[in-house]
């Protein structure tokens, strides 16, 4: 799965990257920095910790992806 949103603070969009045929999970933020992590629930954690809807231009692309990363939060997994 990958994810392009347009954000408020950058020209760049912030993107969103989880390969689990390949053990990628990152993003790039606004400030064009990324983030690595080890597992999709890390990854999925961070987002919704400090990502908010508000953030973006399309905050129906941003539920939209945070509907298809629920699934791998700690409380969601069975």
């Amino acid at each position: 799965m990958e994810f392009s949103l347009k954000c408020k603070e950058s020209v760049f969009p912030c993107e969103v990257v989880v390969d689990e045929d390949n053990g990628r999970y990152m993003l790039r933020k606004a400030d064009s920095s990324g983030e690595f992590f080890n597992t999709p629930q890390e990854l999925a954690t961070w987002i919704f910790r400090n990502w908010h809807s508000d953030d973006f231009h399309e905050q129906d692309s941003f539920q939209s992806m945070l509907n298809k990363l629920e699934k791998y939060l700690p409380l969601n997994s069975s």
